[in-house]
């Protein structure tokens, strides 16, 4: 292999890890909202259009920057998860895993139509100087937004680990996913914690629209293929499996970028659903899941 074709495959090989890295960061919100509570949250792409359109209400009116945009996005999409937890989700009562499908379906809808009256059906995107700015390592180009997406990916991902881990939060959190009776026997309200996550997985949501903004156009309807990526990855990594969804997410954006150079980029979505056919067919508990035996 030439040095011209190591070079190319470096290339692809960074903007695949990159990339992968904003998909681990959707599909981590959607593990963790489906290892506490047992649901997908069929909405979660349209929460990340909620991020994508409050940075770019905040450039417009206030030109904020899209990054310090985080500081009101993840409040936002935290109270906002919260809040349909609580008047919602909750409600459902027994009828959770199959209502849950229906309810966030529902949601999903009523958010798109929501900033499709709010801000029109035409793509919009905000201008900064450095949406289009690299930087060269080693012969590769770097693109900075989405370095600065990674970093904020790991940096997003570093903080949820110390709150599962560090903190009392965590250990109810943790202890609501493993034995929901148990927990509520120890004195853990259980609701309250699930609120807590469902906020805490559309905070993560919201924080990844945040960071595709400079890279991307928004529309009413983004959301619905980053729900997709994000079923995606967690299904690669194991249903409710955090680490997991962090190695799936860089594994498709590895497996898109290497489909999109080196067979076609017309076809790059379908990279991902191909992985995803074959981890169903060949391991369907994912790469790190646990296969369940049943008596």
């Amino acid at each position: 292999m030439d040095q011209a074709a190591v070079t190319a495959l470096l290339q692809t090989l960074v903007q695949g890890l990159l990339t992968g890295g904003l998909y681990a960061l959707i599909g981590t919100g959607l593990s963790l909202i489906f290892g506490v509570m047992n649901i997908i949250n069929f909405a979660h792409g349209d929460f990340l259009a909620i991020g994508m359109f409050i940075t770019l209400a905040l450039f417009r009116t206030f030109h904020l920057d899209p990054y310090i945009s985080l500081l009101v996005a993840a409040p936002v999409g935290f109270a906002l998860g919260f809040v349909i937890q609580r008047l919602v989700l909750s409600r459902l009562g027994d009828r959770l895993n199959e209502g849950s499908i229906l309810a966030t379906l529902g949601l999903g809808l009523i958010i798109s139509n929501t900033l499709l009256l709010t801000f029109g059906a035409q793509p919009q995107s905000i201008n900064v100087p450095y949406a289009t700015s690299t930087f060269q390592l080693g012969g590769v180009q770097v693109s900075i937004p989405l370095l600065i997406a990674g970093l904020g990916t790991v940096a997003a991902i570093a903080g949820l680990n110390l709150l599962l881990y560090r903190t009392e939060l965590g250990r109810a959190i943790r202890a609501t996913a493993q034995n929901p009776l148990g927990a509520e026997l120890q004195g853990v309200k259980t609701g309250h914690i699930q609120a807590i996550v469902f906020g805490l997985g559309v905070a993560f949501a919201a924080i990844a629209g945040v960071l595709l903004m400079p890279l991307l156009y928004a529309f009413p309807t983004v959301g619905e293929n980053y729900t997709t990526k994000a079923f995606i990855v967690t299904v690669l990594g194991g249903l409710g499996n955090l680490p997991g969804a962090v190695v799936g997410g860089l594994v498709l954006g590895v497996i898109e970028s290497l489909g999109a150079f080196y067979i076609s980029n017309n076809y790059r979505d379908a990279y991902g659903l191909i992985a995803f056919l074959l981890v169903l067919l060949l391991r369907p508990e994912g790469l790190f899941g646990r296969t369940v035996k049943r008596v």
